[in-house]
């Protein structure tokens, strides 16, 4: 593990399929189909690629007809529970429901009448299926917006309204998100949210971002809202393939003391006093640890003056001296690897370590 445990605030359980979100339950992990819903293989591969990645859940967007149509054949064959993303039109939403979705996401702003909402909810409970309330700082009740702005009270006042909705026909499996490109708004809303309520969380920074700001922005606000003990499921929002933002979700646990798992590659920076090539050691030895399940921290150090003391802490890594590296295995030297064999030698020692320990 690495840092202490965050506390979490409990929250109501609800079942995606064979996910629980929410009642302590580890933080589930979702991504977002980028294809086109209608394309169902291209869908599919997604959805694979997400598992693979250690996703559990995925969304698909469901903006027509046709979408909806393409629902059932994606259900049907996804190896993840299906989230079917609605906006604008309640009767997608009953579609969708038709199709055999596991939870559905609709958003207060734009879903139509409370009547609209409450025929969802019904539909909803003849299939056991759990609805998501999302709620953006862009796209909130006009009413709302003009008497709070867009600030963290509308949204949890946005939330508030719609929950009061399908708790007035007796539905209570609600996840609720409310979001901001904002990390400090964002943390602002789910913190006010979770005083309030007992609705799962989930979390995450919308429209965070491409490469390196949408990360940072993610991190930043994730991290944040984590440390206050809040999260049930979660997102992490960039323009890139899905399965990055499920890996990048599982680093933000991993980081957090939340999930444990797979390799973790510790590495110094590098500096004038290091005489080996830092980079190219770590990137080989990354490139052939990084698919390994068990979890293992594996060190990568490029000198004697840290290098000794980080290396000894991880589970078995390397310090780098001039020719030559000394390996430590629990935080004890066991020999000089010449240079040329460092690559290999460390990588066959961790396969060991990780055979021995399974």
């Amino acid at each position: 593990m690495n840092g202490e445990k965050a506390h979490r605030e409990k929250t109501r359980p609800v079942c995606v399929g064979d996910v629980i979100i929410g009642g302590g339950a580890e933080i589930a992990v979702q991504s977002m189909a980028k294809a086109p819903t209608t394309d169902v293989l291209a869908v599919l591969r997604q959805c694979e690629e997400v598992r693979r990645a250690g996703g559990d859940l995925m969304r698909v967007a469901v903006p027509d007809e046709a979408s909806a149509n393409a629902l059932r054949q994606i259900v049907e064959n996804s190896p993840l529970p299906i989230i079917a993303d609605i906006h604008f039109d309640y009767r997608l939403a009953l579609k969708s429901l038709d199709a055999g979705v596991h939870k559905l996401r609709i958003n207060p702003g734009n879903i139509g009448s409370p009547e609209r909402v409450r025929e969802i909810a019904h539909a909803a409970t003849a299939r056991g299926v759990p609805i998501r309330i999302g709620v953006n700082s862009g796209s909130l009740p006009k009413d709302i917006a003009e008497k709070l702005g867009c600030t963290p009270e509308a949204m949890v006042a946005a939330a508030a309204r719609k929950i009061e909705i399908l708790r007035d026909v007796g539905f209570e499996d609600i996840v609720v998100s409310l979001k901001s490109s904002s990390p400090t708004d964002t943390l602002a809303a789910n913190t006010l949210f979770a005083s309030k309520f007992h609705h799962p969380l989930h979390i995450g920074i919308t429209e965070a971002g491409f490469g390196y700001q949408g990360l940072i922005a993610s991190s930043v606000g994730l991290a944040l809202i984590l440390s206050a003990g809040i999260g049930d499921t979660m997102r992490v929002s960039l323009t890139d393939r899905p399965s990055a933002e499920v890996v990048a979700a599982r680093e933000i646990l991993r980081f957090m003391g939340l999930r444990r798992y797979g390799a973790r590659l510790i590495s110094c920076p590098k500096c004038a006093r290091c005489e080996a090539d830092t980079f190219a050691i770590a990137r080989g030895v990354w490139e052939r640890i990084r698919h390994i399940e068990e979890d293992i921290s594996v060190a990568v150090m490029g000198c004697v003056v840290n290098g000794p003391g980080e290396a000894s802490h991880a589970d078995i890594g390397i310090a780098l001296g001039k020719g030559y590296a000394m390996l430590f295995r629990k935080g004890e030297k066991e020999r000089k690897i010449p240079e040329q064999d460092i690559i290999k030698v460390l990588v066959e020692e961790v396969e060991r370590m990780c055979e021995s320990s399974s």
